[in-house]
Protein backbone atom coordinates (compact mmCIF):
# COMPACT_ATOMS: atom_id res chain seq x y z
CA UNK A 1 0.00 0.00 0.00
CA UNK A 2 2.79 2.61 0.88
CA UNK A 3 4.82 2.07 -2.24
CA UNK A 4 2.24 3.43 -4.68
CA UNK A 5 1.87 5.95 -2.37
CA UNK A 6 5.74 7.19 -2.13
CA UNK A 7 5.84 6.68 -6.37
CA UNK A 8 3.09 8.81 -6.57
CA UNK A 9 4.45 11.24 -3.83
CA UNK A 10 7.96 11.18 -5.61
CA UNK A 11 5.98 12.08 -8.74
CA UNK A 12 4.76 14.92 -7.62
CA UNK A 13 7.91 16.38 -5.72
CA UNK A 14 9.66 16.17 -9.07
CA UNK A 15 6.77 16.76 -11.27
CA UNK A 16 6.66 20.54 -9.25
CA UNK A 17 9.93 21.62 -9.31
CA UNK A 18 9.91 23.18 -12.99
CA UNK A 19 6.81 24.03 -11.86
CA UNK A 20 7.93 26.27 -9.25
CA UNK A 21 10.66 27.75 -11.24
CA UNK A 22 8.04 29.26 -13.31
CA UNK A 23 6.06 30.36 -10.46
CA UNK A 24 8.54 32.31 -9.15
CA UNK A 25 9.03 34.28 -12.91
CA UNK A 26 5.23 36.04 -12.20
CA UNK A 27 4.30 38.30 -10.01
CA UNK A 28 2.38 37.00 -6.61
CA UNK A 29 -1.25 36.31 -7.07
CA UNK A 30 -1.26 36.82 -11.32
CA UNK A 31 -3.06 34.55 -13.26
CA UNK A 32 0.25 32.83 -14.30
CA UNK A 33 1.36 32.35 -10.93
CA UNK A 34 -1.88 30.56 -9.83
CA UNK A 35 -1.49 28.88 -12.94
CA UNK A 36 1.84 27.27 -12.51
CA UNK A 37 1.13 26.28 -8.81
CA UNK A 38 -2.15 24.12 -9.55
CA UNK A 39 -0.90 22.73 -13.05
CA UNK A 40 0.10 19.41 -11.72
CA UNK A 41 -3.36 18.84 -10.34
CA UNK A 42 -5.05 16.68 -12.84
CA UNK A 43 -2.07 14.74 -13.41
CA UNK A 44 -1.77 13.79 -9.23
CA UNK A 45 -5.83 13.19 -9.53
CA UNK A 46 -5.22 10.45 -12.59
CA UNK A 47 -2.58 9.28 -11.13
CA UNK A 48 -4.23 8.24 -7.15
CA UNK A 49 -7.38 7.03 -9.85
CA UNK A 50 -5.29 4.93 -11.89
CA UNK A 51 -3.60 3.70 -9.00
CA UNK A 52 -6.42 3.10 -6.56
CA UNK A 53 -4.73 4.96 -3.52
CA UNK A 54 -6.65 5.05 -0.78
CA UNK A 55 -7.40 9.29 0.95
CA UNK A 56 -4.86 9.18 3.36
CA UNK A 57 -2.55 9.51 0.53
CA UNK A 58 -4.17 13.56 -0.11
CA UNK A 59 -2.44 14.92 1.96
CA UNK A 60 1.09 13.33 1.38
CA UNK A 61 0.79 14.32 -2.30
CA UNK A 62 -0.10 17.40 -1.39
CA UNK A 63 3.00 17.94 0.67
CA UNK A 64 4.83 16.48 -1.78
CA UNK A 65 3.60 18.69 -4.18
CA UNK A 66 4.46 21.91 -1.74
CA UNK A 67 7.86 20.77 -1.42
CA UNK A 68 8.58 20.47 -5.15
CA UNK A 69 7.35 23.88 -5.70
CA UNK A 70 9.81 25.50 -2.53
CA UNK A 71 12.51 23.56 -4.54
CA UNK A 72 11.95 24.79 -7.45
CA UNK A 73 11.69 28.39 -6.43
CA UNK A 74 14.61 28.01 -3.93
CA UNK A 75 16.99 29.32 -6.55
CA UNK A 76 15.58 32.10 -7.60
CA UNK A 77 14.86 33.65 -4.49
CA UNK A 78 18.00 33.32 -3.66
CA UNK A 79 19.17 34.99 -6.52
CA UNK A 80 16.88 38.01 -5.86
CA UNK A 81 17.71 37.97 -2.49
CA UNK A 82 21.48 38.32 -3.92
CA UNK A 83 20.83 41.47 -6.08
CA UNK A 84 18.61 43.23 -3.85
CA UNK A 85 20.05 45.71 -1.11
CA UNK A 86 20.24 44.39 1.95
CA UNK A 87 18.34 47.18 4.72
Amino acid sequence: MWLPILIVSAICLLVNIPMGMMRERYPKFSWQWILWIHASIPLIIVLRIALHLPSIAIPINIASAVVGQLIGAAPAKKKRKAISPSA
